[in-house]
């Protein structure tokens, strides 16, 4: 019987000390070396990212397709770590008035990773009587637009 009983505690004791996160041994090797005790992980939450990379470099220059009429194109990269979905709107100055558009040409949908992005921009019924003749003149801003694909 108190064989029994003791074959009862120690199995107990054992157990207890197999608990995670505690060391419990009889010899401590003679160096003090450290011993793991533990394992954490560390997590995190990871956000949406898109980069257009030479933002600043990026332009729309229009070309005459006929009397009243301007349209032209720019290829962008985007960078992603997710699949996203490009629009593009437009905003005339007010230089020169007509009627604009733009649009993402090709599919919209971007892949994640790095890829081209073709954004055009068209003029119609384009008002030239405000100017005279001049390079560079900004006739519009073209706003790029993302959202995560579903």
């Amino acid at each position: 019987m108190k064989k029994a009983l003791f074959a009862v505690a120690a199995v107990a004791l054992l157990a207890v000390a197999a608990q995670a996160g505690e060391i419990k041994i009889h010899d401590w090797p003679c160096t003090l070396t450290p011993q793991i005790i533990t394992q954490i992980p560390v997590v995190m939450d990871v956000g949406y990212w898109v980069q257009i990379p030479d933002q600043d470099k990026l332009k729309i220059t229009l070309s005459q397709v006929s009397i009243h009429e301007y349209s032209g194109c720019t290829t962008m990269t985007v960078k992603t770590n997710a699949t996203i979905t490009v629009s593009a709107t437009i905003a005339g100055t007010g230089a020169v008035p007509g009627d604009y558009s733009a649009w993402i040409d090709g599919t919209a949908t971007v892949p994640m990773g790095s890829s081209s992005v073709k954004v055009c921009a068209k003029l119609l019924k384009a008002d030239l009587s405000a100017h005279a003749p001049q390079s560079g003149l900004q006739v519009a801003t073209v706003t790029i637009w993302v959202v995560p694909s579903a």
